[in-house]
């Protein structure tokens, strides 16, 4: 906590600039080293405990006390973080070490069923822990030696519903799957991922 108190925040310079777009990391200060960016915060690591991530929320961006919440119910499980500690701004968590469902589609990494069952798990595990999963897609679910995890909680106290999840598992399983089993797996390029990004968000939002 004092790393992140006296080396980091005073530094880190990161803005949302749109809240449906992942927000702008300007500077991380050495030996800070960003992991990734999601709509509300940017995590870093620092490499002398690499077992562990902080959490940094954009200034102006709500959701803190709730994934503060989030992780309380959740507790310890395999295929979600675990909140260490947290304060103003940030949280540290546990490191979940792999690789996004969006990267393994746009380097053509092989995608087992495993990971979809573990998905699936895990997601009634929070349920029956009185929280309401959403925004679960691509870029939120990892995979790690073959198995699922989810990670990114944020959203898991809000009360409408999402279906990205049950529409993400047709997809596999109407599209993907069987392309698993003929052997075919190939890269798909950013551009064609982005472009099926944004039309899935537009027409959900018609829809709704």
């Amino acid at each position: 906590m004092g790393k992140v108190r006296g080396e980091l925040l005073p530094q880190l310079a990161i803005r949302s600039v749109n809240p449906r777009e992942p927000v702008e990391v300007l500077f991380v200060p050495k030996p800070w080293r960003l992991v990734g960016a999601g709509n509300y915060a940017a995590v870093v690591l620092h490499p002398e405990e690499p077992g562990k991530v902080v959490k940094v929320y954009a200034e102006g961006r709500p959701g803190l006390q709730e994934e503060i919440e989030v992780y309380r119910r959740l507790g310890r499980h395999p295929a979600f973080s675990e909140c260490y500690g947290a304060g103003e701004s940030f949280l540290v968590l546990r490191r979940l070490a792999g690789v996004t469902i969006y990267e393994c589609l746009r380097k053509g990494i092989r995608i087992p069923e495993t990971v979809i069952r573990d998905i699936d798990d895990a997601l009634a595990y929070a349920r029956r822990r009185g929280l309401r999963p959403h925004d679960v897609h691509g870029k939120n679910i990892m995979m790690m030696d073959g198995r699922g995890a989810v990670v990114d909680v944020s959203d898991f106290l809000k009360e409408e519903p999402c279906i990205m999840w049950s529409d993400f598992k047709k997809s596999y399983y109407a599209l993907y799957k069987p392309l698993l089993l003929l052997g075919l797996t190939f890269p798909i390029p950013d551009g064609w991922l982005n472009m099926l990004r944004k039309g899935y968000r537009l027409i959900r939002r018609r829809e709704s």
